[in-house]
């Protein structure tokens, strides 16, 4: 009897209450929205890009499966321009990352200190990140055009007043210099990472420079052995953004260059010729396979990150 009584417990402990089912009725009809965009404009299309990766399709006749031919398309060299996208995409990643993180910590390292007028200053810094790309890459335009830019107007002043006339580069019109102008423009909006790293610079515990100073610390010591390892969370933070959003740089220089990646596919990024071959070439298939080699090395590339995070980010109260 005491077996049976302990059976029935547990079978109206495990009956759900119409309060419950209500609750959850009402809550999913409240979602039901965002459900509905996750379903619509997310996990369709990933899924419909995986399918089409498959297939040889123009968005026109009817879908023919090629199985991995539009990988090997890719791959295998067949289109030139892709293994330029690569390098072109993998060129601004390894320069500008690295560079935009030690710039963007340098501005908020003087942004932190007890300096007149500071919210000025991190106001001004700032404000390049509001303009929208597509304005910011006219303005850039003009300011790095080789015949009547801004930059090269100022570079060649003083030379020219001193009887030593020089010319400046190309800027966005050599081959050679359009991927440096490029990161010099990471470099210019580097306002949004700042404010990240002020931030965390401003989480780090005053106890901890007091103790380095007690123990002899100078300015450095205290910025390598102090500063860095309590705010390596937030460098691991931007470090992982910003690869994912160099991955997809876009914008910025389809703008620059009218969606050609000119001079001499210098500035043909990765999902600037994914674009091409979906909305040019109507090569949807292509496109998806192309689209699905960059998630996949995006997440090769995040794991690889964030297991060697371990060696070198530190969060307060760990014990190593």
């Amino acid at each position: 009897m005491a077996e049976l009584a302990s059976v029935a417990v547990r079978a109206q402990a495990r009956r759900i209450s119409p309060t419950t089912v209500r609750n959850t009725i009402a809550g999913l009809l409240f979602a039901s929205p965002w459900i509905a965009g996750l379903l619509l404009f997310y996990a369709y299309p990933i899924a419909a890009a995986f399918y089409f990766s498959f297939h040889d399709y123009n968005g026109l006749q009817a879908a023919r499966f090629v199985g991995l031919e539009n990988y090997t398309f890719m791959l295998s060299g067949q289109d030139p321009v892709f293994w330029t996208s690569v390098y072109n995409t993998l060129y601004y990643a390894v320069v500008a990352i690295p560079l935009g993180i030690v710039w963007a910590l340098t501005l908020a390292l003087l942004l932190n200190l007890n300096i007149r007028g500071q919210a000025i200053y991190r106001t001004i810094y700032f404000l390049p990140v509001l303009v929208p790309d597509v304005a910011l890459s006219i303005v850039w335009v003009q300011m790095f055009n080789p015949q009547y830019g801004t930059v090269n107007t100022l570079i060649e002043f003083i030379p020219k007043l001193l009887g030593h006339p020089i010319a400046g580069p190309g800027w966005l019109a050599s081959q050679v210099w359009a991927k440096p102008t490029l990161v010099l423009l990471n470099l210019w909006l580097a306002g949004q990472n700042m404010l990240i790293y002020l931030a965390g610079l401003q989480d780090v515990p005053q106890d901890l420079y007091d103790a380095a100073a007690v123990d002899g610390a100078n300015w450095w010591q205290r910025l390598w052995h102090v500063t860095i390892p309590m705010i390596t969370p937030v460098i691991f933070f931007n470090l992982i953004t910003s690869l994912i959003g160099t991955l997809q740089f876009f914008t910025i220089p389809y703008v620059l260059t009218g969606g050609l990646g000119t001079p001499a596919n210098a500035l043909m990024f990765y999902s600037m010729l994914l674009y091409r071959q979906a909305f040019v070439f109507f090569k949807f298939g292509v496109a998806s396979a192309m689209a699905w080699l960059m998630f996949l090395a995006a997440l090769v590339l995040t794991v690889i990150i964030f297991r060697t995070s371990a060696r070198w980010v530190y969060y307060g109260g760990e014990t190593r």
